[in-house]
Order: structure tokens, then sequence, then C-alpha cells
């Protein structure tokens, strides 16, 4: 699969050869669906927690006596039907997280990429380095490429500049290499990734 290969002001340099595997993949919607709904799962923190009638304080005398009264007998003031009562069946702290197969997350990944390739919403430059931590100049290079508002920028290892100016940036997110998941590319209008980092994708992934 051939691809344009751009500079930083979106300029044609010339044209690179894709593998058709990684980026030209048939899409499905349901294992697509099913990586997002793990990756979200995953990142849930599970913390809700109430109590049980035995966990909340007090109600350790029986409210009044067993007959006479007319009201219903009652053993606490702590049993759910009060007010101040337990709580039933109430959520308690556990993990959302569920299994999802090897090769299932790996062939998401790879959908994905196939997904925005098809979509016309992948920009493959030579390379992004900036000279400072500056956003106005990280923003000049977004405006250039078309991906100002919304854009997943890949690159290879860390690199301070890059991230730093694009921290400020709404819709922008900078990803490393080996960070690049399925539901960030899902989740922003453009991929932009460097040359080396489409090279290094696919002999990871192939």
């Amino acid at each position: 699969m051939e691809f344009s290969l751009k500079d930083t002001q979106n300029n044609h340099l010339r044209t690179i050869e894709l593998s058709e595997a990684l980026f030209g993949r048939e899409v499905r919607g349901d294992i697509l669906a099913r990586m997002v709904n793990y990756q979200l799962a995953k990142r849930r923190s599970g913390t809700a927690s109430t109590k049980v009638r035995s966990q909340v304080r007090g109600g350790g005398r029986k409210p009044y006596r067993q007959k006479g009264t007319g009201n219903a007998r009652q053993g606490t003031i702590r049993a759910p039907q009060f007010r101040t009562g337990g709580v039933v069946f109430g959520p308690l702290p556990r993990s959302y997280a569920h299994k999802m197969d090897k090769k299932e997350r790996r062939l998401a990944l790879m959908m994905a990429l196939s997904a925005k390739h098809a979509a016309g919403e992948m920009i493959i430059v030579d390379s992004l380095v900036l000279a400072e931590v500056k956003t106005k100049a990280m923003k000049a290079v977004l405006a250039a490429l078309s991906a100002e508002v919304s854009a997943l920028v890949v690159v290879v290892e860390a690199d301070r500049n890059v991230e730093l100016s694009a921290r400020n940036l709404p819709g922008i997110k900078v990803l490393r290499l080996e960070g690049i998941n399925t539901y960030d590319l899902l989740a922003h209008e453009k991929v932009i990734m460097t040359e080396d980092a489409v090279k290094r994708l696919e002999e990871r992934l192939l």
C-alpha cells in the first residue's frame, strides 16, 4: 500500500509503502467494541462502597416491645427498611476488569489503524522535532496538518519538547509507541505518526 509521507508543513516528500496486513485489514465493529469495553472496564476504580446492616453504627437495642404497639415488629433501627439503616445489595469495592485474548487485543489494534487509514484520518510525517518547549510551535504544526482540533500524536520514544508543548492543547494527546492503544486511536479524529514509529509498529505487530 502506497502512502504519502509529509513534513510538518504538510508538504509531500515522497511515497512510502505500508503493510496491508496492518493498515488494510477489514474492520469489524464487534471486535473494536469489545476492545473499547475492555479498556474502559480496566480503568474503572471500583471503589464504590456501602454498608450492610451489621456495619452501620448503632441499633443495638430493640426499638420498642414486640407486641402491643400496633406497629410491625422490629429488632433494630439499622435494618434496611429504616432511613438510617444498612443497604441491601449495594455496591462494594471490586474490579470491573474482564479477560480478552491477547490475539484479539492485537487484532483490534490493527483494525483501529486500518479504520483510520481507510477514513483518511492518518498522517505520517518524516519527523517531529521541536527546538524548544513552546505550545505555539506545536499548535502551528498541528494547524499545518489540519489536525488542531483532535489528534493523537505517536512518537517512538520520550520527547520532552513535543510532550510538554502539546500538554496544554485541548483534544491533543501525545503517546509513546509502547502506549499506543485502540481506544485512543478511535477517540481522536486524526492520528499523526512519524515514519520511524510506523516501521517500529510494523515490526512489533507483524
